[in-house]
């Protein structure tokens, strides 16, 4: 039973890199020069391992800080939290750069949205 658990640990942390990595991947060709990756493909990859290691540790402790802000504004501040495990990702990796904040909040709602499109599509399987 313990076996199962682990290799779906480690199968949603694949998904999720996958996810992290196009979603990164579209967010800078939708946001031109304000996303850079160095080693291109590589970078990308490396960006989205990163990305998704924020947020599966990260990431829930600072929406558990943030939980009065994300109520009181109904959800929206989720897009600066994202923005924020955006930018973490940059500061953790140098072949990854975002030029600021915005463009971090930016990449972070694309992301999520691939996020839900790619959940909607596995999950009908």
């Amino acid at each position: 039973m313990a076996e199962y658990k682990t290799h779906g640990f480690f199968y949603k942390l694949a998904l999720r890199w996958i996810v992290c990595s196009l979603g990164l991947w579209i967010a800078a060709g939708l946001l031109g020069g304000n996303i850079a990756f160095e080693n291109g493909a590589v970078a990308v990859v490396t960006a989205g391992l990163i990305l998704a290691i924020v947020n599966s540790i990260i990431k829930p402790l600072i929406v558990l800080l943030a939980f009065p802000a994300i109520m009181l504004t109904l959800g929206l501040f989720m897009i600066v939290v994202n923005g924020l495990m955006v930018m973490l990702a940059s500061a953790l990796y140098s072949n990854f750069d975002v030029s600021n904040i915005w463009t971090a909040m930016l990449a972070g709602l694309i992301i999520g949205l691939v996020n839900y499109l790619v959940t909607a599509i596995v999950e009908e399987r």
